[in-house]
């Protein structure tokens, strides 16, 4: 029998929700034997399936990676090994097991924030021992389904439960991942500031939110390590907004008509307009490249994207898909950075003048971090603050 697959559904009141279930189930189950393993659900956030950056990187982490199936045709189908293996970083390897865990994945796609909730207890109605709410936006979403469930258990992706006070605390049945993006934001900036040749480099931000300002902080003092002068005129923009391809791009043409040829995305599918427009610019002979992120996006745009900070929540969907299936899933708060994997840079595949100088440059920068020896600002008030330190 196949999986859940992925459902598409309108804003409705939880009650709708439960026929819908009762519904899939009378109609997908009379044929095939009942699904084996641990069910496992996630909800998404408004991008959804497709974004090819924040949500396709957790679902990576559950179904390709967790369930050993991948999604075609509306629907499952078991991946091969090799296709497994393939998705799978090099730097992650000996951490993800060679055999798929038994569990069964069932994903709901929010089409707007007022389905968060209803859509997370849907899944715990359906039985789902794990489930994940992916992204920032369904904190408020999580906690509420999380008390009202407490036997049920439940991963946050890139937030910590915040109180009516504006403090972040603890639930029992929660576990929250949170990143420190700063710092592979770092590396895309020093790796920038090597590879401009107008001096001009820019950022690109979604909603202007602490989450991003990270990156842009990260960005702009990694700028700074190898090409102050760049720093200084650092161009930032933040679209307001993270599934609007089509300003995205406008953002992105506006930036490359300025001189700017080297622009790094956080935007989510506003990213994806912000790479079609460096993509057409190297197609009409330009040398600008976008670096991408959450996701290895090269395969967006294999001329353009020189590298991509990936934010492997992949890994941390699959960590806690395997302590499920381990019975030592727990909850806390949880914070991936260079040093346990949870950032890096995706591989530099474009050839350009000094490259292996620059990606050894690059690579000590890291060192650096890791061992503590260069600590990345989280803010850009936090970077200025900094520089003006004797």
């Amino acid at each position: 029998m196949r999986s859940s697959p992925l459902i598409n559904l309108p804003r409705m009141s939880p009650r709708f929700f439960a026929v819908v279930s009762i519904a899939l189930c009378v109609a997908g189950c009379k044929r095939a034997k009942p699904p084996q393993g641990l069910n496992v659900g996630l909800v998404s956030d408004v991008a959804g399936r497709g974004d090819q950056s924040f949500n396709d990187s957790a679902l990576r982490g559950l179904e390709l990676w967790a369930a050993g199936k991948k999604y075609a045709g509306g629907g499952y189908q078991t991946a091969t090994p090799d296709e497994r293996r393939a998705s799978i970083p090099p730097e992650l390897a000996d951490r993800i097991g060679m055999r798929p865990l038994d569990i069964t994945p069932t994903v709901l796609q929010s089409n707007s924030q007022e389905d968060y909730e209803p859509n997370l207890q849907l899944l715990v109605d359906r039985g789902a021992q794990l489930t994940i709410g992916t992204g920032f936006m369904l904190e408020n979403a999580v906690e509420a389904v999380a008390k009202r469930n407490p036997k049920g258990r439940f991963l946050l992706i890139d937030s910590r439960l915040i109180d009516d006070k504006g403090a972040p605390y603890t639930l029992p049945n929660v576990r929250s991942v949170t990143f420190r993006e700063e710092e592979g934001s770092y590396l895309a900036g020093a790796l920038a500031g090597l590879v401009t040749k107008s001096g001009k480099v820019a950022f690109v931000g979604g909603m202007e939110i602490p989450l991003i300002k990270k990156f842009e902080a990260g960005f702009r003092a990694g700028l700074a390590a190898t090409n102050p002068a760049a720093a200084q005129g650092v161009r930032v923009n933040y679209t307001g907004s993270f599934d609007n391809v089509g300003t995205g791009k406008q953002v992105g043409q506006d930036l490359l008509q300025k001189g700017v040829d080297v622009v790094f995305h956080a935007a989510g599918s506003d990213g994806l307009g912000v790479i079609q427009a460096v993509k057409e610019a190297r197609a009409a002979g330009k040398p600008d490249y976008v670096i991408g992120v959450d996701s290895d996006q090269w395969h967006l745009a294999p001329k353009a994207v020189l590298t991509s900070m990936v934010k492997h929540v992949d890994l941390a969907v699959y960590d806690a898909v395997r302590d499920l299936t381990d019975q030592k899933f727990s909850g806390g708060d949880r914070t991936l950075g260079l040093a346990e994997g949870g950032v890096a840079l995706a591989p530099v595949r474009i050839d350009f003048p000094g490259k292996a100088e620059a990606l050894k440059k690059v690579a000590a920068l890291a060192q650096k971090i890791v061992a503590g020896e260069i600590k990345v600002p989280v803010t850009p008030e936090q970077r200025q603050a900094a520089k003006a330190q004797p």
